[in-house]
């Protein structure tokens, strides 16, 4: 297989997502433990986990951080992003992520995707392939 010639000024790659958060490294550990991800970076205000295809997921210190709302409404902080993680066990895995301090989001769109909030109240998704 032949890799694809660079072309100038394009990006090679999405080396990962950043999270901001008033305490990265706690936001760190929560998705840490949810994901069972390497912490490849530790520091005060960045800390990075890696996946076992080498995906990163950062976080940041962000002290004026506001947590989005879900559903969105208009006056008020607008979620930017969202993480899906797909799961075999959808009823297992959302057990799970609110053990390790998730919130079970009260807008539920579809019944094959579980909406939670990560301790930061960043929105995520949980559902099964298919």
């Amino acid at each position: 297989m032949s890799e694809t010639p660079h072309r100038d000024g394009i990006p090679k790659a999405l080396a990962g997502v950043v999270l901001d958060a008033p305490d990265p490294r706690a936001l760190a550990g929560f998705y840490r433990r949810l994901l069972e991800w390497e912490t490849v970076e530790d520091g005060p205000d960045w800390v990075s986990l890696k996946g076992p295809d080498a995906t990163r997921l950062s976080f940041q210190t962000e002290p004026e951080y506001r947590p989005p709302t879900w559903p969105g409404k208009a006056d008020r902080q607008q979620m930017m992003l969202h993480l899906d993680f797909e799961v075999e066990d959808l009823a297992a895995a959302e057990r799970r992520a609110v053990g390790l301090g998730a919130r079970v989001a009260d807008f539920q769109p579809q019944d094959d995707v579980r909406v939670l909030l990560d301790p930061a109240g960043h929105p995520f998704c949980l559902f099964t392939g298919g």
